[in-house]
């Protein structure tokens, strides 16, 4: 909870007048207290997992051919009940394992020094603390995924994500609970080292959920940010991943592809893809570009 209620409070305390930015943050938050700012995250986590799968779910849907020529799995079909019954199970696990782990870790996130109070960061401190986010959780995630696909691991945990050999936007965490606090933690060592603002902490969790529901989404379009990003990975790189399933040895990257490349789990891609090339058995289940 912000130690002032006023805009005149506020421009006393910082001897200087509000921008806009910060005006409107203290109109919001000054009453109340920093538990319900961080419990903001659970909150998020359902309405963006709700709402940005909508428009890959209404593509799959439409059978329109135009789109369907940029399904990785064009072959695969998804009834509005099967994506219903996995939006379902996917907020079930939020709530009886997310949502409490948010809840009791909030004496954490004040351990750390996660910013409430005023001034806001600056547009560069948001893009470093968030391009560091990416990173950490790139490397660290790339090392977990490759345990879960250890044996046990796998058929304990992990198998169930894999009932998806041709992913769509709503199973980016369609999980075991104990494999989405595992992954969890590379995602929060982020800001555990490099602790920053509520709001950059809101960020990076909502673009982390939208890279995933993109990465799963099971399309790859000309606009994607594969395109654009040097390593990104997307959806045809995991796409693939998931179609080998159980016996895959590659394609661990969360979002860029550097770990895979450094480690030399990136090469059962562009052999695959080479053979699609020659026309192989495998171009009649998977499309290659």
């Amino acid at each position: 909870m912000l130690p002032y209620h006023t805009l005149e409070e506020a421009e006393v305390a910082l001897g200087r007048g509000l921008t806009l930015a910060e005006t409107i943050w203290l109109q919001y938050c000054a009453k109340k207290p920093d538990f319900v700012l961080h419990c903001h995250n659970s909150l998020f986590l359902c309405l963006f997992y709700s709402i940005a799968p909508i428009p890959f779910l209404l593509m799959e849907l439409s059978g329109n051919q135009k789109i369907n020529k940029h399904k990785i799995q064009p072959k695969v079909k998804r009834t509005f009940w099967e994506m219903f019954k996995c939006y379902k199970d996917v907020m079930h696990t939020f709530v009886i394992a997310v949502t409490p782990l948010q809840i009791i870790s909030y004496p954490t996130i004040k351990w750390i020094g996660i910013r409430t109070g005023l001034s806001l960061p600056s547009g560069w401190e948001l893009f470093w603390q968030l391009l560091v986010y990416f990173i950490i959780e790139d490397y660290l995630g790339y090392w977990v995924h490759r345990m879960l696909h250890y044996k046990w691991a796998y058929e304990k945990i992990h198998k169930l994500h894999h009932e998806y050999s041709a992913p769509i936007g709503l199973s980016a965490p369609y999980a075991h609970w104990a494999e989405i606090i595992i992954l969890g933690i590379p995602a929060f060592l982020g800001p555990v080292l490099v602790p920053g603002y509520i709001t950059t902490y809101w960020l990076w969790f909502i673009l982390r959920q939208l890279e995933a529901i993109e990465t799963h989404s099971g399309y790859d379009f000309p606009w994607s940010c594969t395109k654009f990003l040097p390593f990104y990975g997307g959806a045809a790189f995991h796409d693939y991943h998931h179609y080998v399933g159980e016996k895959s040895k590659s394609n661990f990257a969360s979002v860029f592809t550097y770990c895979d490349y450094i480690y030399g789990t990136h090469k059962g891609y562009p052999y695959i893809k080479q053979m699609g090339k020659e026309n192989s058995t495998y171009t009649q289940n998977y499309k290659i570009k």
